[in-house]
């Protein structure tokens, strides 16, 4: 299989089986993109044109980059816990309208994790790793740093217990900034491996969805606190993640804004809701990808001018990245990740965190319920029969198991939107990786 699009007035040919990207002239796409299936004419072409064509097909086929055998290769999954999501409280000192956890609440109390539950969280994460030497932790809420103290403790305990243990322990908080102080910031840079700050770009954008308890914007103090923890953070990774919703479809202006405040490392994420003002419809697609292509054209008109920057959505690896074996496998969550709510409750992830369906244990308890987890462990990409006529399979796995739950009421049933808006990213990333390697 085999999939040809085109990217302004560049014509691509990306082959699945093998991974390969082509560039190539008019004629060649429209006769490949007919044999896809797409609904072009080729009435124009003559017989030597097809010869021709044909004989660059068997050309690329003979080295193995057209036409390739898809991987049969099965999915990677040991059973091991090797990461969790720890929500540190079910609070947050925003009330961001668009909230998948309800303002922080999770649709319950307002609760904090103990710092007892929070180190029993790293005992069973210890407990249930088998083999794996490096494990993972994610401080999550509501807003980890309303409770930064019990984080410093458990992080400390987590280094202590993992030494005993032959586990090396990688940190990540993520936070709307708003409580990122000097202490805080010298905290993250010693002992985060990765930091994730939210702030959704221009102070329109930003101030209409993310205000304070007492409904003020945010945009000021947080654009001020996280230019001021990036400058400080050196080589090491962070993100600054914003969110696009039915209101800023000309996102690409947020993501450039970012962009020019210093920021080289962001990510730009559809809204994932059911408020109708704010969610993704049907309608918005062709908005959308368009959209996608403008901030392809200012990426790439930054890149050359040596103003690069790391957009999340536009970092496609063909030659390297993950093994075909772990992009079949999808996330791992439910069967080799989890979410610790603050009673301990465990559940597949951050995203299923309160429903009582999908609750597997606890961490004070230690068992799993073994049905919700064979479900998320069967779960692959080769279970997802809607994806197997998509050209993105490899590079998406299916899709996430939360969002095609919420929108489809099952975790292996994609959900057309989402897909829909994956599909162009990955069209505009190629593009811009030709662009990189001289293709285009």
């Amino acid at each position: 299989m085999y999939h040809v699009f085109k990217y302004k007035n560049y014509n691509y040919i990306y082959d699945v089986g093998s991974g390969s990207l082509h560039s190539c002239d008019q004629k060649t796409a429209d006769y490949l993109a007919h044999g896809e299936g797409q609904n072009v004419d080729i009435s124009y072409l003559s017989q030597t044109d097809i010869d021709a064509i044909a004989e660059d097909v068997r050309a690329l086929e003979e080295q193995g980059l057209l036409n390739a055998p898809e991987t049969t290769a099965r999915p990677v999954k040991s059973g091991y816990v090797k990461a969790l999501c720890i929500h540190i409280c079910h609070d947050c000192n925003l009330r961001c309208r668009y909230c998948f956890a309800d303002e922080g609440a999770y649709h319950a109390p307002r609760e904090f994790m103990s710092e007892q539950t929070a180190k029993k969280a790293i005992d069973f994460l210890i407990a249930n790793s088998g083999d794996r030497r490096v494990l993972e932790a994610d401080f999550f809420g509501g807003e980890p740093l309303m409770c930064l103290d019990v984080i410093k403790n458990v992080v400390a305990y987590a280094r202590e217990q993992g030494a005993k243990h032959g586990k090396k322990f990688l940190f990540t908080t993520t936070t709307n900034a708003l409580l990122l102080d000097d202490d805080a910031i010298d905290f993250f840079n010693r002992e985060m491996e990765n930091v994730v700050l939210s702030i959704d770009g221009r102070r329109e954008v930003h101030d209409a969805i993310r205000k304070t308890v007492n409904g003020r914007g945010s945009f000021d103090i947080v654009l001020q606190k996280i230019k001021k923890f990036v400058q400080s953070r050196g080589d090491k990774s962070y993100y600054v993640r914003g969110t696009f919703t039915a209101k800023n479809l000309d996102f690409s202006n947020d993501v450039i804004f970012l962009a020019e405040q210093g920021f080289d490392s962001i990510s730009m994420e559809p809204v994932v809701t059911d408020i109708d003002d704010l969610a993704i419809k049907p309608e918005h697609l062709p908005a959308i990808k368009r959209e996608y292509e403008a901030l392809c054209e200012k990426y790439l008109e930054k890149w050359k001018k040596g103003e690069g920057f790391n957009f999340f959505h536009f970092n496609i690896d063909l030659e390297g990245g993950p093994c075909l074996s772990k992009r079949v496998s999808a996330c791992g969550a439910g069967n080799e990740y989890f979410s610790v709510v603050p009673n301990g409750d465990i559940y597949p992830c951050h995203q299923f965190a309160g429903d009582p369906a999908f609750r597997m244990g606890n961490v004070y308890e230690g068992a799993l319920n073994s049905r919700i987890r064979e479900k998320f462990a069967s779960s692959c990409l080769f279970t997802r029969s809607d994806c197997d006529k998509c050209f993105a399979k490899f590079i998406c796995s299916g899709g996430c198991s939360a969002n095609n739950y919420h929108f489809c009421g099952d975790i292996q049933k994609p959900y057309p939107i989402t897909c829909e808006m994956m599909k162009k990213r990955i069209e505009c990333g190629m593009h811009v990786l030709a662009v990189k390697k001289g293709m285009a």
